[in-house]
């Protein structure tokens, strides 16, 4: 396959970052996570930064034009994509990729129902140096404590049940029709997301393996 054009669709804690990371390193893509470019640019404390946090911190989708000001910069700095998140955002994605005479490969749509998505999500636990747990699936052995440094674990505020809910209901309401947005061009292919990761993977592979087959008849 010439190359691989590929968006990640699903709620938040689907898994989509997971799968990321390893297609990253399956084919040596460039990834942008809309949600981990949008938390760069408030870390740099960037003007665009600034506006976005006032909408994550209320747990709701920053606007589209500032999402797709960040996107398009980034995709015409290193040529890679990673959104969208509502329709005006797929819109041009398709046409700044029409614009590098490029084509989307496939929406992988990972499903995972609302009650998985906030056990896993406001499970999660994180300390100062970014070492990850979860109270459930991954416990310290030290409640509170982090196992490498010692130092506390915190919950991520957008990880708490009650934003993850309105994550989920933003969801719902506006990415979710990127689901019949894709399937009607014929690019949407579905993935479970309860499922272990690595089954989730080889799903993933195959289906890519089968796309190359096509292009090539």
């Amino acid at each position: 396959m010439s190359e691989l054009n590929l968006i990640l669709l699903g709620p938040p804690g689907a898994g989509k970052g997971t799968q990321a990371s390893r297609l990253t390193e399956d084919f040596g893509l460039p990834y942008i996570g809309t949600g981990d470019l949008l938390r760069e640019h408030v870390a740099d404390g960037s003007e665009l930064g600034q506006q976005a946090k006032e909408h994550m911190d209320q747990g709701g989708l920053v606007p589209d034009d500032l999402v797709i000001a960040m996107i398009l910069e980034k995709v015409d700095d290193e040529g890679d994509d990673g959104f969208p998140r509502t329709v005006v955002q797929a819109d041009a994605l398709a046409d700044e990729l029409e614009k590098m005479d490029r084509r989307l490969t496939a929406a992988l749509l990972i499903s995972a129902p609302d009650d998985v998505v906030v056990q896993r999500l406001s499970g999660r636990r994180q300390c100062s140096e970014g070492h990850l747990y979860h109270v459930d699936f991954d416990p310290p052995k030290h409640e509170g404590r982090c196992d490498q440094c010692g130092k506390p674990l915190h919950q991520r505020e957008d990880d708490a049940p009650e934003k993850v809910r309105t994550r989920l209901a933003t969801y719902h309401e506006k990415t979710e029709q990127l689901i019949d947005y894709y399937d009607d061009r014929g690019l949407l292919r579905r993935f479970d997301g309860t499922q272990d990761k690595v089954k989730v993977h080889d799903h993933i592979r195959a289906t890519l393996a089968t796309l190359r087959l096509e292009e090539r008849l």
